[in-house]
C-alpha cells in the first residue's frame, strides 16, 4: 500500500511540478503527517525531492528528473491503451502523435506488462458516434485547434438555426459529442457553444487572450448540456401507454425524456398513464408518433389534435386505392 502511494506521489510531482503537502494529502487521501513521512522516505531512496518554503512553497523534483513507468499495474496499462480514440485524434491532427506516444509507453513498460497492454486492441474497440453517424472533420477544425492551443482570438461567420452572424471570440476548448465537434467560446462577457460544422468562415487572428481563471471545460459542458435539455423540454404531455408501449420507452425516448418521465400504476389491461417532458408541439409529435398505436396523447389538447391530424394524413397516404400507379419502364430496342 505504501509503495503504491510513494509512486503516486512521485508521479504527481513529476506531472504537476511544485505541489503543496496538503494537495498531496488530498490526492492520496491520507494525513499531512503521512505525507511528511513519505517525502522523507523518497529522499532516503535518493529521489531528488526538494522543499520550497514560503506562502508559494511546496515540494518539487530536481529539474529534468524523470522516473521510469515501472510502477504501473497491468490494469492501469490496459486502461491507458483503451482510452485512446484514433478517430478524434486524427481529426485534431494528432493521429501520428497518439501512435508514437503509445509506442513509447509500450516500450517503457516492463516486458511482462507489454502483452497485457497490447492485447487491448485485439479485444476492445471504442466507436463513439451514435448508430448511422460517423466522425466528422469540419472544414475549419484544424484552425480552431491551433487557436485553442495558442490562446488566439478568432473571427467567424456562423450560421445558427435563427440567422447568420459574425462573431469575434476566444476559443476556450473543443468537445466531441456524438461524432460532432462543438466549440466553447468566450464572447460578450460569457461563454457560448458553437457547432463547428456551422462555421462558414474563420479567420485566425494574431491577438492573444487570457483564459478565464478557473474555467473547467468538462464542468462547463456538463452544465450547459443540462441547461439546454431543460430549455428544450419546458412543457409536459400526459399519455396512455400500452404494455408494448411501456417496453418501447427506453428505445424511443431521448435519455432526458426517459429520465424525467413519471409512470402511474397499471390499470386492469396493463396500460399506464405517464407524464413526459416535451418541447414544442411539433417536436413532441415527432417523438411520440414513433410509438404508433401503443401510445395515446391525453393532454395537452393542442398536441392531441396535432397527433390526430398527422394520423389522418398517414391514413390517407396509405389507404387502399390511393397508391399512385408505378411508372412504366421503357423497353430497350
Amino acid at each position: 500500500m505504501r509503495a503504491s502511494r510513494l509512486l503516486n506521489i512521485l508521479m504527481v510531482l513529476q506531472a504537476r511540478g511544485r505541489v503543496t503537502a496538503q494537495e498531496l494529502a488530498d490526492t492520496c487521501e491520507v494525513s499531512l503527517r503521512t505525507i511528511y513521512r513519505d517525502i522523507d522516505a523518497l529522499s532516503a531512496a535518493e529521489v531528488p525531492v526538494y522543499a520550497d518554503r514560503g506562502s508559494a512553497g511546496g515540494y518539487r523534483l530536481l529539474e529534468g528528473y524523470r522516473t521510469r513507468l515501472n510502477g504501473m499495474s497491468p490494469a492501469e496499462a490496459e486502461a491507458v491503451f483503451l482510452s485512446g480514440l484514433p478517430g478524434p485524434a486524427e481529426a485534431l491532427g494528432l493521429g501520428a502523435t497518439l501512435a508514437n506516444a503509445q509506442l513509447k509507453l509500450l516500450t517503457a513498460l516492463p516486458p511482462e506488462m507489454r502483452s497485457a497492454a497490447a492485447r487491448v486492441r485485439t479485444r476492445f474497440h471504442l466507436d463513439a458516434p451514435g448508430w448511422f453517424h460517423s466522425f466528422e472533420t469540419p472544414e475549419h477544425l484544424h484552425k480552431i485547434v491551433r487557436a485553442v492551443w495558442d490562446d488566439r482570438m478568432i473571427e467567424i461567420r456562423y450560421r445558427s438555426w435563427k440567422a447568420e452572424k459574425r462573431r469575434r471570440l476566444a476559443p476556450l476548448g473543443l468537445v466531441l459529442k456524438g461524432g460532432g465537434w462543438y466549440l466553447a467560446g468566450a464572447v460578450d462577457g460569457g461563454v457560448r457553444t458553437y457547432y463547428v460544422g456551422r462555421i462558414r468562415e474563420l479567420t485566425l487572428l494574431d491577438t492573444r487572450f487570457e483564459r478565464p481563471d478557473g474555467f473547467d471545460l468538462a464542468a462547463y459542458w456538463a452544465d450547459s448540456t443540462r441547461r439546454l435539455e431543460a430549455e428544450m423540454h419546458q412543457n409536459s404531455a400526459m399519455v396512455r401507454l400500452s404494455p408494448t408501449g411501456q417496453k418501447m420507452l427506453r428505445a424511443l425516448l431521448s435519455p432526458y425524456m426517459h429520465a424525467h418521465l413519471v409512470l402511474g400504476a397499471e390499470d386492469e389491461q396493463g396500460h399506464r398513464i405517464a407524464t413526459i417532458p416535451v418541447g414544442s408541439i411539433w417536436s413532441a409529435a415527432s417523438e411520440l408518433l414513433r410509438f404508433g398505436p401503443e401510445l395515446e396523447v391525453l393532454e395537452p389538447p393542442e398536441l392531441r389534435a396535432h397527433m390526430a391530424s398527422a394520423s389522418r394524413g398517414l391514413s390517407r397516404l396509405y389507404e387502399e386505392g390511393s397508391r399512385p400507379a408505378r411508372p412504366r419502364l421503357k423497353q430497350r430496342g
